[in-house]
């Protein structure tokens, strides 16, 4: 017998995911057959639907309807849950660490394959600034949102039981840098969830909470234009938030932000959104990159110049065939990997059955930001909207796109539920360390003369 062609996906993000959910449809008959294979290796079990971060971080939706469990969409693949360290596809091979191999301690084993897809997302790109790394929170996964919803409860917790002043200040002081969807959509819907769980503290007021957005451009969410990009700015300002742009993060050390115009912020709080990069495992493979560590792709979604390789999203620079000028690239964003994804797997299924391959061609629709419970702003095919009808239109453009009806559904009625009773305003943050009380208890007693640890 033959063996199967094994397709290896690498990542299980919104590429990955969809790009094997699609493979498993095109190739039902190779799978029941046996001539075919599909392997995801994801570090995380599940795919997670980014722009639900920032409603999952203000308590609008469970953080478990943001995530979509991979072994239960994709049924009829292989899920390992690892990493791909490095791959080398001259040889077919992609050096891989699971749970398993680093519970026995043997290192990295290697999976043959015959057809990669590398789609292994982004990481935070950061930049040397002195303290980030002590102090600073991200915003890329679920566990770092609601962290994020955690702290600053807890701070606004710290600023109603303290006495002293400038701790107070401190804890009151949250500053954001980055201007992009992540930034301006987290700080808004946490802004929002702050200012009504300060109506239950009887020290606490909304006016004593002070937001900051750090952008280093001269302006915020470029996505969705100009003028709405300004409108935003206003409708931020108007909630009392500091928006600073052409503003730099200098330093952040001893809990102190200090901004590039001079401007120094006690703050126990710094988020950090001011972009991605590639994932570091590109740079461990022999496939091509541009200057910016992204995969070099043709326009059917193949690396360039090699066979049997292919990529899209993040991780890939796509020519854009529907730009006036040439050379332009796919934006690196979800409405763009989505898409990528299901031309991708089609062109596998017809490389593997010897048929032409087609090109991806998606001219960008706009796009849709959230500002907080009922605000927004919006740019999509030419329109501009602000307030109500664009939350309205970013709440149902992203229902429209999670994927799965159960998940669809979970989310329109957390959605429906939220809007009849109160918001949860609950930190718990005991969840981080969970075995911290049992280790308490299971602690032996101190013996006797032993001073208390300071």
């Amino acid at each position: 017998m033959t063996e199967p062609a094994r397709i290896l996906v690498v990542g299980g993000g919104y590429v990955g995911m969809y790009t094997a959910l699609r493979l498993q449809r095109q190739l039902r008959a190779e799978l029941r057959a046996g001539a075919a294979e599909i392997v995801v290796v994801t570090p995380e079990p599940y795919m997670t639907y980014q722009p639900f971060l920032p409603e999952a971080a203000a308590g609008s939706i469970s953080p478990r309807h943001v995530v979509v469990p991979l072994r239960r969409v994709l049924d009829r693949c292989r899920i390992v849950i690892g990493e791909v360290q490095s791959v080398d596809h001259a040889a077919r091979t992609a050096s891989l660490a699971t749970l398993a191999t680093a519970e026995e301690g043997t290192g990295a084993v290697d999976l043959t394959y015959d057809e990669l897809v590398i789609a292994p997302g982004s990481v935070s790109r950061t930049l040397p600034v002195s303290g980030l790394l002590d102090h600073g929170i991200g915003f890329k996964t679920v566990e770092e949102a609601i962290g994020l919803r955690n702290h600053v409860i807890e701070q606004m917790d710290i600023a109603s039981s303290t006495r002293d002043p400038g701790l107070r200040d401190a804890a009151l002081t949250f500053v954001f840098v980055g201007g992009g969807y992540a930034g301006v959509e987290a700080l808004a819907e946490l802004e929002d969830m702050a200012r009504y769980t300060a109506r239950y503290y009887h020290n606490v007021k909304p006016e004593d909470l002070r937001w900051v957005l750090v952008e280093a451009s001269d302006r915020i969410l470029p996505e969705v234009g100009a003028e709405m990009g300004r409108y935003a700015i206003r409708e931020l300002r108007a909630r009392n938030v500091d928006v600073r742009l052409e503003t730099r993060l200098d330093s952040c050390e001893d809990r102190v932000a200090v901004l590039s115009d001079g401007t120094r912020l006690p703050t126990r709080t710094v988020v950090w959104t001011a972009g991605v990069k590639p994932a570091p495992v590109l740079a461990e493979t022999d496939l091509p990159l541009n200057e910016r560590g992204r995969l070099r792709c043709t326009a059917q979604l193949a690396v360039e110049g090699v066979a049997h390789a292919w990529a899209a999203g993040d991780a890939a620079a796509v020519p854009d065939v529907t730009a006036e000028e040439p050379g332009r690239e796919c934006a690196p964003n979800a409405q763009h990997a989505v898409r990528q994804a299901k031309v991708l797997a089609e062109n596998i299924a017809a490389s593997l059955r010897g048929q032409p391959l087609k090109e991806y061609a998606h001219a960008y629709a706009g796009s849709v930001a959230s500002l907080g419970l009922h605000k927004g702003v919006a740019h999509v095919y030419g329109r501009k909207l602000k307030g109500y009808p664009a939350w309205f239109m970013h709440r149902a453009y992203h229902l429209s796109r999670v994927p799965t009806f159960n998940r669809k559904a979970r989310v329109l009625a957390e959605w429906t539920l939220s809007g009849l009773f109160k918001r949860e305003i609950v930190s718990l943050g005991s969840l981080e360390h969970p075995r911290a009380e049992f280790e308490l208890a299971a602690a032996p007693p101190p013996a006797p003369g032993d001073k208390p640890s300071s």
